[in-house]
């Protein structure tokens, strides 16, 4: 269907696309993504010259980063950090933006989606299905991809705008495009650990030193153990009973809603036939249904939308709100191979027949139906032990008559920091901020209720804690004499190359060294020369004559020793040359819009909670 929006089509299925996909968003409902943030403190995360981060969108991205395997779960603390500042960073653009009178539309925000490539089909159309599921699997609802997507197209604006201003001159332009093609010709020699004629062994007082001055690397902070108990409805609802007549319900449900792929057959009314001319084409193709014809030969023969005709009739797998209410009464009432009545829309009558129904058997989907109404049924008695949890949880002393009142077993955590958090449930920051509260850990109480989803709440009681504090050398010491011996090899090493220099530039010969002569090089490298050495070897001067350039390179293995031994000019040639000028212009965008994100920030009132 949508690959008539892109060909600049007026058909019915064109016209209703854009204007449908916004019903089609609301069809997901409100957000589905966890709040962890929404029973403890302040909701913002941050504040920008008085807007709000709310800590739920800080999470939500949190746990798009975490569910799509970016990032590990033992980073997730660190991340959380740098999505703030990236926040912060888009929040001063999006303030930016919204002073200077930059606007996009809800109609262009649709053309966006449908133009996107990750969710059209191997015909290129746009696909609802494609468009659905690729959401959820990076953890957006559609109201929240459409924020997104808004909010980053009007700072793409100013980014774009800035970097039209970049500009290189044509002397630039030539002298850039020379200096890119510029090939060398050097050798270079790596010195490491093995190179020392003795390895490092480091003292005693080496590592005293090294620790005095280094005591901020080693102190741990405050940190925490606590009993807690865990209150899920899966719990509650292992003990709800489920009758077959119950599934049977959920699953008629489930059916009715479920997507469908449908055909159809327009015929269209206005200038060129009458509505009842219209009624009578389509009770013509009835008839000629009775008698056996084939739907999908009759959608070719009559139907007057081009772009599902060819196709018999095919309009893919839809979802209610896409094609209107009547056209959705209709076709989900239908089981599959039911062909409608005749149907008004306001692009004319048709004919619809739904060919399937994306669900599976109902035996099939026995045991997550069963489940599903379990949790239904369970709703009451969850929220009445939710409440039996808050009241005990408030009163009690201690948790274990908490636990014993509901059934619930008390676990014990090991030692974990407000940075760090602790283990499975622990790790929510709303469940850490409860066990480092004034209530929870200076007075010894028992936390308030947290919710860390839907359908689980926690309590925690501390049971043990320790002040930050500077962990002792005998604590640390591996973790000192590793980091020392590194740093006296570095030494020796830097002092092995800079001795190894002076004799090379003195025209002196130094044994020991293995060379590896590297022919025209160019700036791109490649995977088996160290980016070090390559760097060095384009910074060092042209040599004179017949003299080597000497210089050296920190690596990762050691201390690189470098001679340059030659260098060919690049020829400025007209697609070098653009290339350089695209690229140069480039970098000047960058520095241009870092600049400016840089400057909003130091002039913004940013507010950290």
């Amino acid at each position: 269907m949508l690959q008539r929006i892109r060909e600049g089509s007026q058909g019915w299925v064109a016209k209703v696309i854009v204007g449908a996909i916004i019903v089609t968003f609301a069809l997901f409902g409100a957000e589905s993504l966890v709040s962890y943030f929404s029973n403890s403190g302040s909701q913002d995360a941050a504040t920008v010259n008085g807007d709000s981060i709310s800590r739920q969108a800080v999470e939500a991205q949190v746990q798009r980063g975490i569910r799509s395997g970016q990032v590990p779960p033992e980073q997730e603390r660190q991340f959380r950090g740098q999505v703030l500042d990236q926040l912060i960073q888009q929040k001063v653009l999006d303030q930016y933006a919204s002073d200077g009178g930059l606007h996009v539309s809800d109609s262009q925000v649709d053309q966006l989606i449908v133009s996107i490539p990750e969710f059209q089909d191997q015909d290129g159309r746009f696909s609802q299905e494609l468009f659905t599921n690729r959401l959820a699997q990076a953890g957006y609802t559609p109201n929240a991809f459409r924020r997104e997507l808004r909010a980053d197209t009007l700072r793409r604006q100013v980014q774009q705008g800035l970097a039209a201003s970049a500009f290189v001159l044509p002397s630039e332009k030539s002298r850039l495009a020379a200096l890119q093609q510029q090939q060398r010709s050097f050798r270079y020699a790596e010195l490491t650990p093995a190179s020392l004629s003795q390895p490092v062994k480091p003292t005693q007082d080496d590592l005293q030193s090294y620790y005095e001055q280094h005591k901020d690397d080693f102190r741990r902070p405050a940190q925490v153990k606590v009993k807690y108990v865990v209150l899920n409805q899966s719990d509650v609802a292992s003990d709800v009973d489920v009758t077959e007549s119950q599934l049977r319900q959920a699953y008629e449900a489930a059916r009715q809603s479920a997507p469908r792929q449908v055909s159809h057959i327009l015929v269209t009314f206005g200038d060129d036939r009458t509505e009842a001319q219209a009624r009578q084409r389509l009770e013509e193709v009835q008839s000629k249904l009775k008698q056996g014809q084939s739907f999908a030969d009759l959608a070719k023969q009559y139907s007057d939308d081009s772009s599902s005709a060819g196709k018999g009739g095919d309009l893919g797998e839809i979802q209610k709100g896409f094609f209107g209410e009547a056209f959705d009464d209709a076709a989900f009432s239908l089981a599959k191979g039911d062909v409608s009545k005749i149907v008004k829309s306001q692009y004319g009558l048709h004919l619809i027949k739904v060919t399937n129904i994306d669900i599976p058997p109902f035996e099939q989907d026995k045991a997550t139906l069963t489940q599903q109404v379990k949790m239904e049924n369970s709703q009451s008695r969850f929220d009445d032990k939710v409440q039996q949890l808050t009241d005990a949880a408030y009163q009690a002393n201690d948790l274990q008559s908490v636990a014993k009142d509901l059934g619930l077993d008390v676990q014990t955590s090991d030692w974990f920091s407000q940075d760090d958090g602790g283990q499975g449930v622990l790790s929510n920051p709303d469940v850490v901020a409860a066990a480092f509260s004034p209530d929870v850990l200076q007075d010894g109480y028992n936390s308030d209720v947290v919710t860390t989803d839907d359908q689980q709440r926690v309590v925690v009681r501390v049971v043990d804690h320790r002040d930050a504090s500077t962990l002792p050398l005998d604590q640390v010491r591996d973790r000192v004499s590793q980091a020392v011996t590194a740093e006296m090899t570095q030494r020796q090493l830097q002092a092995q190359a800079k001795q190894a220099l002076s004799t090379l530039r003195d025209g002196g010969n130094v044994e020991g060294l293995t060379w590896k002569e590297i022919g025209d090089a160019s700036r791109s490298g490649n995977d088996s020369l160290p980016d070090a050495v390559l760097q060095e070897a384009f910074r060092l001067p042209h040599p004179q004559g017949d003299a080597v350039q000497w210089g050296q390179a920190t690596t990762d293995e050691g201390v690189a020793l470098i001679g340059l031994e030659s260098v060919q000019t690049g020829k400025a040639e007209s697609d070098d040359a653009d290339f350089s000028t695209r690229l140069a212009q480039r970098v000047q965008a960058q520095g241009i819009i870092q600049g400016l994100s840089n400057t909003l920030q130091d002039e913004a009132k940013v507010e950290r909670n």
